[in-house]
C-alpha cells in the first residue's frame, strides 16, 4: 500500500503566512524557516477504492457509520431530501442520516462512480486506522505545507501567486458565488478524481481544493511561535487536528483557505462530506 509515494529530500524551508489575506485567528503566522528530514508522501489523496480495499481487509467501521449520520453539503443532496439539522453558523452544512464514505449524499447515493475520487465522511481516527494497517503515517502540518508548496518559495498556491494562470483552472474549488451559485467553470461540482488538475513541481495533486486533509498534528494558533523549528509536530495535546488544503467548497468570499499556508481544524470524530487525507512515511 505505499508504492507510488514520493520521496521528498526535506530541508529547510519557509512555512506560515503574514500577509493581509492571511487568517490572523487560525494562526498561519510568523514566517519562520523550518527544517525537515527527508520522508515520503502521497501524491494523492486515498481514494474511496483504496478505502475500500482496506474496509474490505479489516472490516472498519467508521465513525460516520457508528454515529449514524454525518454532514453533507445541503447543494449536494437530492431534491426529496428530509429536511434535517443545520450547522450552526454554517446552514450551508445538513445532518444527513445514513451519509458515510460509502454513500457521500445519504442512502440513496453511491460511490460506485466515484472510485478514484477522495474518500470523505472520515474522522481523523479513521485515518489513522487506515494507516495502521497500510504501514504508513498522516503528514505532520510541516511536511503537508512542505510538500504543498512543489519547491516554489512563499507562493500563495501551489503552482504560484496566480490562481488561474492563462485562464485555467488548477484547483476544485467554487465559483460564482457561495453557497448559491456554482457556475462549475473548473468542470465539478462535488469532489473530483484524486489525479484531477496538474500536479504541482514535487508531483502533488489536488493540495488546494477538493477536500480538506487530516494532518497529524494537534491544532493550536499560537504553539508555533516559539515552537520547534526542527521537524515539528505540534503541541503534546489539544482539542482539535488540524487540517489542511481546503475543500470543492472553499470560496473567496468566506474562506480563501486553499492557499498553502492557510490551516484550520476539526475534531477528531468528526466527519463531512469535504474531508479526507493522504498518508506519508519515515524515510
Amino acid at each position: 500500500m505505499t508504492v507510488g509515494l514520493v520521496p521528498l529530500e526535506g530541508g529547510r524551508f519557509l512555512m506560515g503566512n503574514e500577509t493581509a489575506e492571511g487568517f490572523p485567528s487560525d494562526g498561519e503566522g510568523p514566517l519562520r524557516a523550518v527544517t525537515l528530514t527527508p520522508f515520503r508522501i502521497d501524491p494523492v489523496a486515498v481514494s474511496n477504492a483504496r478505502f475500500a480495499a482496506f474496509v474490505g481487509a479489516t472490516g472498519h467501521v467508521t465513525e460516520a457509520e457508528r454515529y449514524g449520520w454525518s454532514f453533507a453539503f445541503a447543494g449536494l443532496l437530492p431534491p426529496d431530501a428530509p429536511p434535517t439539522r443545520a450547522a450552526g453558523e454554517a446552514p450551508w452544512w445538513r445532518q444527513v442520516f445514513g451519509a458515510d464514505w460509502r454513500h457521500p449524499e445519504g442512502p440513496a447515493s453511491s460511490v460506485v462512480d466515484r472510485e478514484d475520487h477522495p474518500v470523505v465522511h472520515l474522522a481523523f481516527t479513521d485515518a489513522l486506522a487506515y494507516c495502521e494497517w497500510a504501514g504508513v503515517r498522516l503528514p505532520t502540518e510541516a511536511e503537508w505545507e512542505y510538500a504543498a508548496r512543489g519547491g516554489l518559495r512563499q507562493a500563495r498556491f501551489p503552482w504560484g501567486d496566480d490562481l488561474t494562470p492563462g485562464g485555467q483552472h488548477r484547483c476544485n474549488i467554487w465559483q460564482g458565488r457561495f453557497p448559491g451559485v456554482n457556475t462549475l467553470d473548473d468542470g465539478f461540482l462535488g469532489t473530483a478524481p484524486v489525479d484531477a488538475y496538474e500536479p504541482n513541481g514535487f508531483g502533488l495533486h489536488n493540495v488546494s481544493g477538493n477536500v480538506w486533509e487530516w494532518c497529524a498534528d494537534w491544532f493550536d494558533t499560537t504553539f508555533h511561535k516559539n515552537g520547534p523549528r526542527h521537524d515539528p509536530s505540534g503541541p503534546p495535546s489539544g482539542s482539535a487536528k488540524v487540517i489542511r488544503g481546503g475543500s470543492y467548497l472553499c470560496h473567496s468570499s468566506y474562506c480563501n483557505r486553499y492557499r498553502v499556508a492557510a490551516r484550520s481544524s476539526n475534531t477528531p470524530d468528526s466527519s463531512t462530506g469535504n474531508m479526507g487525507f493522504r498518508v506519508a512515511q519515515d524515510i
